[in-house]
């Protein structure tokens, strides 16, 4: 509520009355990392961390806009020659032209936006912004006609066209499409997609952000795609979904070593999030634990995207006892994600604190997270 009078009251300030409030949510990935590209499967959800927006049509063709967050105004057309200069606010112009690209209605409007997504985390807050415009825009404009899954292509468009960001799909779909208390398993090549329970009553989720990110010079992210498609071809098949650790084996002499044990960790990745699933479906939180263990161990060691900070928190897991533990996200920095039972949680934080500190001289950030609904109507323009 805290976030919404603060938006409310700016609101009222800048433009008169109110408007109706929008959010979408940040997200985080249970299991499933580096497998969108290799036409495999994620697991994401959404989470109870939001951008939220308090948005009314102005009968201009003018879209006026502020950030409290960074304390900014931008004003924009619709065409699209009147593309904003602030990086932010593309985001918004962006998701209203790929609207307007696909057929849509979109008019001027006022908009006062905030939110609680911790930026730098590997939480998502361009797709959680471009998810509550776009959801705002097919309520305000368009009476909810343009589905979901196409809000979510909206704002990968989005990214695509008017941000410079060639990303998959999957922030913008657990944006959209997150329920409370589920996960989700997207196929990424056949965009099909899957509710799975997560409501683990003994145990909290916590991510712990390392506050480092390791740049690499030499196109780390490429050159892992280029051997996983140097294997593909290698096997006569389209991506490495089709690929099973025999086949691997049978080729292994003909490929490089590198190349190997990246196949071998996309491979392995994607068993990994069908067991998890299975061990979801039976309240099998230990399973799931284990696997996320796993999943940490081969993209530090087969895919090497680790770094020193995420190995030590990795281990310091361990030692706690947590029952889960792996980097998020691409790697080189950010957070672990961390599934820990109640009763050890404080311990283990008073841990990382203190002992990352020690040793790398500043403290982790902790971001303890719900699984939650995704883009939504918070409520209507009338007070």
């Amino acid at each position: 509520m805290e976030l919404q009078e603060k938006i409310d009251k700016t609101f009222e300030e800048r433009f008169g009355g109110h408007g109706a409030v929008y959010a979408s949510a940040g997200r985080i990935n249970l299991i499933g990392e580096h497998t969108d590209y290799n036409g495999g499967f994620v697991f994401p959800g959404a989470i109870d961390k939001v951008i939220m927006a308090e948005i009314r049509p102005n009968e201009t063709d003018k879209v006026r806009v502020f950030s409290i967050d960074i304390n900014d105004y931008a004003e924009f057309g619709l065409n699209e020659e009147d593309a904003p200069e602030a990086s932010w606010a593309r985001y918004i112009f962006g998701v209203a032209r790929e609207v307007l690209k696909r057929g849509g209605v979109v008019k001027g409007f006022d908009a006062v936006f905030a939110g609680n997504v911790p930026l730098g985390a590997g939480l998502s807050s361009s797709a959680a912004l471009e998810s509550c415009f776009a959801f705002a825009i097919n309520d305000m404009f368009n009476d909810n006609t343009i589905d979901k899954f196409e809000l979510a292509r909206i704002g990968q468009s989005t990214e695509h066209n008017y941000c410079g960001v060639n990303c998959g799909i999957m922030d913008q779909f657990a944006s959209v499409m997150g329920q409370k208390g589920k996960l989700m398993r997207l196929d990424c090549r056949s965009m099909e997609f899957e509710y799975f329970p997560f409501e683990p009553k003994d145990y909290e989720l916590v991510l712990v952000d390392s506050r480092v990110k390791h740049e690499l010079a030499d196109s780390p992210y490429n050159k892992r795609r280029q051997s996983c498609e140097r294997v593909a071809k290698r096997l006569g098949i389209e991506t490495l979904r089709d690929a099973t650790m025999e086949m691997l084996e049978a080729v292994k002499t003909d490929i490089t070593a590198e190349d190997y044990f990246r196949a071998k960790f996309v491979i392995e990745e994607k068993d990994r999030v069908l067991a998890v699933c299975d061990a979801l479906n039976a309240g099998d939180y230990e399973t799931v634990g284990r696997k996320m263990y796993e999943t940490h161990r081969g993209l530090s060691k087969d895919y090497e995207v680790s770094c020193e900070e995420l190995d030590f928190l990795n281990d310091l897991a361990r030692e706690c006892g947590v029952t889960g533990s792996r980097i998020m996200g691409g790697g080189f920095g950010g957070c672990t994600i961390n599934l820990v039972k109640k009763e050890l949680l404080p311990h283990f934080l008073e841990e990382v604190r203190a002992r990352f500190n020690d040793k790398y001289g500043h403290e982790p950030q902790i971001y303890e997270v719900i699984i939650s609904d995704g883009a939504r109507k918070v409520c209507d323009a009338a007070r």
